[in-house]
C-alpha cells in the first residue's frame, strides 16, 4: 500500500447497501468496526463536497425479506439518506455486485469518462467486494477503504462443526484477496480524505 494517492478530479465514490435492514443484530449476529457509518459519512461530504460524483447502491430483495421494498430494513440509513439527496446516480440491485443493478453502472462510468472507484459500504466481504473485484476485472483504478465499510461474523452452515470466520478475520481476507490478487488497492478513509482536499486546494 502507498501513502501517494491520487484522486482523479471525476473520481466516483460507490457507497453500497447502507441500509437499515444490517442494524438487526439478532438476525446478522456479531460486526466489527463501528466507526464504519462515520467514515462513510466522511467519504460522501469530501466527494460532494469536491465536485465529484456519488453513486448510492441500495439492495433489493424479495417479498417478505429484510430488504424488500415493504419492509424497513429497505430503507437506507439516515446519513446516507440525507447525503444521497445529491447523489449523481442511484442504482438497485439483486445480487452481490453493484454492476448487475439498474440502471446499468458501467454504461454510466462510460458516458461520464470515470476511470477510479472508491468502493464503501456494506458488507465488506459480500458486495462490497464483489464490487471491487469486477471494477478491477472491467480495468477501472479501485480503492478500497476498508475503514469505511463492516461486514458480520459468518458461518459456512449450520451446526456447531460448521467452520466459522469472525468478522475481523473477514475483513482480512478481503484485504488480502484484493490488493494481493490486483483487484483493488486497500487504504483508509483519511488518506482518500486528504488527498482528495489536497487536490481541490492545489
Amino acid at each position: 500500500m502507498t501513502n501517494t494517492i491520487e484522486i482523479t478530479p471525476n473520481s466516483a465514490l460507490l457507497v453500497i447497501d447502507v441500509q437499515k435492514g444490517f442494524d438487526d443484530a439478532a438476525l446478522w449476529g456479531p460486526r466489527d468496526n463501528p466507526a464504519a457509518e462515520a467514515n462513510i459519512a466522511a467519504l460522501m461530504d469530501t466527494w460532494q463536497e469536491s465536485g465529484r460524483p456519488v453513486v448510492v447502491v441500495r439492495h433489493v430483495s424479495r417479498a417478505g425479506m429484510v430488504f424488500a421494498p415493504d419492509q424497513p430494513g429497505h430503507a437506507l440509513k439516515e446519513f446516507v439518506a440525507e447525503r444521497s439527496e445529491r447523489a449523481a446516480l442511484h442504482i438497485t440491485k439483486s445480487v452481490n455486485s453493484a454492476f448487475y443493478g439498474t440502471p446499468d453502472l458501467a454504461d454510466w462510468l462510460t458516458a461520464q469518462d470515470i476511470g477510479q472507484l472508491v468502493v464503501a459500504g456494506i458488507q465488506t466481504n459480500m458486495c462490497v467486494e464483489t464490487t471491487a473485484r469486477m471494477a478491477g476485472n472491467l480495468g477501472y483504478d479501485v480503492l478500497v477503504p476498508l475503514d469505511a465499510t463492516h461486514t458480520f461474523d459468518l458461518a459456512a452452515g449450520p451446526g456447531p462443526d460448521a467452520p466459522r470466520l469472525t468478522a475481523e478475520q473477514l475483513v482480512t481476507a478481503t484485504a488480502v484477496n484484493l490488493q494481493g490478487g490486483r483487484f483493488a488497492r486497500v487504504v483508509t478513509t483519511a488518506q482518500l480524505v486528504d488527498a482528495a482536499r489536497a487536490q481541490v486546494t492545489a
